[in-house]
């Protein structure tokens, strides 16, 4: 797999997606520290990441465990997929319609839509398939006009206009061979948390707009396992 995909981790990184892969995300220091070792993060090491990560506020310690903050704990609910719907061939869409925004407040905004599976259409129209069961933050409606409308286009043409939907399958196709075929925890640890991450980057189309052998099914069970397997680690060590 090509080594461009799967980036050196950090220890706060390797803490981190430990503790979100558990239900409840949180460990004691020797079990963190037993699976960083597993992963190839030495003791010292994962001993600074912690104390810093306490600072910072991602972590708060209680005697002797560690657990994610409440900031973390929305970004472990991020992991979860929205519930998809049958879909009836409309499409959303949220246009901007304040002006005068600061450039940090565009930038969230951008973060804020592609958070939500949403793909720009044109500077300040966002736009995908209404086929997610969740409602617009209420971020987002102060800031812009959302409702649902039916493109008078190909909605596969629009779909793969707006996504690398052949790219997005064949890196995930890559991860998926890779993790079948990595041997050593740590390559597997890193492997995983980049696989996570092109996931959490899945548009989340209907399946009438999706290429033929879309990976995320496999993808997707590759993770459960992982996870499970994460979860017993620290504590039966």
């Amino acid at each position: 797999m090509d080594s461009s995909l799967v980036p050196a981790i950090s220890a706060r990184s390797a803490v981190l997606s430990l503790l979100l892969a558990l239900h409840p995300p949180s460990l004691s220091t020797r079990e963190i520290i037993a699976a960083m070792e597993l992963f190839g993060i030495s003791e010292p090491t994962t001993r600074v990441a912690l104390t810093r990560m306490v600072a910072a506020g991602d972590l708060i310690r209680d005697e002797s465990s560690y657990t994610l903050s409440e900031r973390l704990l929305h970004r472990q609910r991020d992991v979860e997929p929205p519930v998809q719907r049958r879909w009836r061939g409309t499409w959303e869409l949220a246009i901007v319609t304040t002006s005068g925004r600061s450039a940090a407040d565009r930038t969230a905004l951008r973060r804020e839509m592609q958070r939500q599976r949403v793909a720009e259409l044109r500077e300040g129209v966002w736009t995908r398939p209404a086929n997610l069961r969740r409602e617009w933050p209420q971020r987002l409606l102060q800031v812009s006009t959302c409702f649902e409308a039916r493109p008078t286009s190909d909605s596969a043409a629009l779909a793969a206009r707006l996504w690398d939907l052949d790219g997005w399958a064949a890196a995930g196709r890559a991860f998926v061979e890779a993790l079948d075929e990595t041997t050593d925890e740590p390559s597997r640890f890193r492997t995983m948390v980049a696989a996570v991450r092109h996931l959490q980057s899945d548009p989340l189309l209907p399946a009438e707009l999706l290429p033929t052998d879309w990976p995320v099914e496999a993808l997707s069970v590759r993770y459960a396992d992982y996870r499970s397997w994460v979860g017993n680690l620290g504590r039966n060590r």
